[in-house]
């Protein structure tokens, strides 16, 4: 669904963008759109933000109170069903004195989540750069593109991750290991970033060509880390703690995304504004996230990342025997 959304927001943002200009007979000069040219876009994505909220309303709850025997077929099985709830309470004190410790005490969850922060507020920059990037003049280092052109390359890229997330990756997370995937995506990412100032150099069919193929092989990459990352942040805990450390990897991680933005907008203009023969313009905006990638990077290496993340968190033999026994009456 990432995908989809990879799709369908560039779109939304590049063809509504400045329609006084694009769509003349629809927008003429002087109305409000003319005098606010990224307003339209930022109504609509409000608008589904919106829809998004009603729809919230209409959802099923997903901590599931399961009717009992009794409602369903009118027999009294009040004794199996209160061995039920005795077995699983059980087994979340059993798991809680036992198995639990508290999360900041947990190396390898933090150390995840560290790589997620690290890796959303690297992506938003990228995002936030590379469509300042593509806009810019020529004579800047840019690619002079207008905000429809943006829009075509990002949802082609956007189509072909939607397509390598359902057919690709799955067949890579049964070959290799969660940190072996975000290790070498990663460290493939760091050249992929430094090539692209040269691509500015190049025109017609060719800059197309090869700006998309980038702009292709750059979210592949990124959704194996985001998801490797996820696969990590998981096995960092027992089941009963993943939803605390999910929400914790959320929140920090929007965090950073929030960061990235108004960071990387300040570091390209300071860029084009540099005057230096040590990587000039973009070349120093390309190598920065460069260098973010290879402290994402660094960060995958023992002991940092600990290696017992490749593998889900034991939960031991009496709370699994418990967990089925729990759950043999929902099923």
């Amino acid at each position: 669904m990432w995908g989809v959304g990879l799709i369908i927001g560039p779109a939304i943002g590049g063809y509504l963008a400045q329609p006084a200009d694009k769509y003349p007979s629809i927008f003429p000069n002087g109305s409000l759109f003319d005098k606010f040219p990224y307003a339209l876009p930022c109504v609509c994505i409000s608008l589904i933000s919106a829809v998004g909220f009603i729809l919230c309303f209409f959802l099923p709850e997903s901590l599931h109170n399961h009717p009992t025997e009794e409602h369903l077929d009118g027999k009294d099985v009040k004794s199996n069903d209160d061995r039920t709830a005795s077995d699983a309470k059980g087994m979340e004190a059993d798991s809680s004195s036992r198995k639990q410790k508290p999360l900041w005490k947990n190396w390898g969850m933090i150390a995840a989540v560290a790589a997620y922060c690290l890796w959303g507020l690297h992506d938003m920059s990228y995002s936030e750069i590379f469509s300042l990037w593509a806009v810019s003049s020529p004579t800047l280092g840019g690619l002079g593109f207008t905000t429809t052109d943006v829009a075509n390359v990002l949802a082609v890229a956007g189509l072909s991750l939607l397509l390598f997330q359902l057919f690709v990756f799955p067949k890579l997370a049964s070959l290799f290991k969660p940190i072996t995937i975000a290790r070498t995506t990663t460290l493939f990412t760091i050249p992929l970033l430094m090539i692209y100032p040269l691509i500015s150099l190049l025109t017609g069919a060719s800059l197309w060509t090869v700006l998309i193929i980038a702009a292709i092989v750059k979210n592949m990459l990124s959704v194996c880390i985001v998801t490797s990352t996820f696969f990590l942040i998981n096995h960092s805990v027992p089941l009963a703690q993943r939803g605390v450390a999910n929400g914790i990897s959320m929140s920090a991680m929007y965090l950073f995304r929030a960061i990235g933005p108004a960071t990387a907008g300040a570091m390209f203009s300071w860029a084009q504004e540099r005057e230096s023969n040590f990587l000039p313009g973009m070349w120093m905006v390309f190598f920065i996230l460069s260098m973010i990638c290879f402290v994402a990077f660094l960060e995958t290496f023992h002991p940092v990342l600990p290696n017992r993340l490749n593998e889900p968190h034991p939960e031991g033999v009496e709370d699994d025997l418990k967990m089925k026994r729990a759950l043999s009456f929902t099923f």
